[in-house]
Formats: structure tokens, C-alpha cells, sequence
């Protein structure tokens, strides 16, 4: 899904249906998980909601539903390193590029 053209709510609103759904396929109520993370039941129904909240919330949440490992897609490891790749490139010789020299210009 390409959402770079998407609006920010329609992204939380994304966002809170999958915290929804989640809550949901764990068998929880908005009351024991908004207890569960340690926020209040109007801060959980607001994410869910899409109607922002704080990162502070979000981050609760999440842990709560045992879902931290879900801030590691954001930016995930890369399997190779390109730094490492340069490196084991076999180093070319360098040559050095100059002006052609002028006839008649004297040597120094």
C-alpha cells in the first residue's frame, strides 16, 4: 500500500483499527488493556480512534499488547552492511587525472 500521498488521520485511523483488531484477537476490553498499559480508557479509545495521541500512549499500548517488536519494522537491520561491501570491493588503482601540459611550457 502506498500511503506517501495518504493524510495523517487516515494514517491513525489506519493505526487504531489495527490496535482495534489486535486488542480484539486477544480477547481484551478497552477498560483491561487501557489498565494494562497504565492509561486511561479515553486515551485508548482516542488511539483507537484515530483522534492522536501521544507517542507516550502508543508506546504503553504496545507493550501491554506484548507488540514492541513492532517498532523494529520502522527501520530494520540490513542483513549487509554497504559500508562492509565497499570494503571487500577489490580496490581499483588510482589514476591521476591532470590538464594536458602546453607546448613549449618549460618543465620544473
Amino acid at each position: 500500500m502506498n500511503t506517501s500521498n495518504t493524510t495523517t488521520e487516515a494514517l491513525q485511523n489506519r493505526l487504531g483499527d489495527q490496535l482495534r483488531r489486535l486488542r480484539l484477537a486477544r480477547d481484551l476490553d478497552q477498560l483491561t488493556l487501557a489498565d494494562k498499559a497504565g492509561v486511561s480508557e479515553k486515551a485508548l479509545r482516542n488511539l483507537e480512534a484515530g483522534r492522536g495521541s501521544s507517542l507516550s500512549t502508543l508506546l504503553q499500548v504496545l507493550r501491554a499488547l506484548d507488540r514492541l517488536d513492532w517498532l523494529d519494522t520502522l527501520s530494520p537491520v540490513a542483513s549487509v552492511s554497504p559500508m562492509a561491501l565497499l570494503r571487500e570491493r577489490p580496490e581499483r588503482e588510482r589514476r591521476r587525472v591532470g590538464r594536458p601540459r602546453r607546448k613549449g611550457a618549460a618543465a620544473k
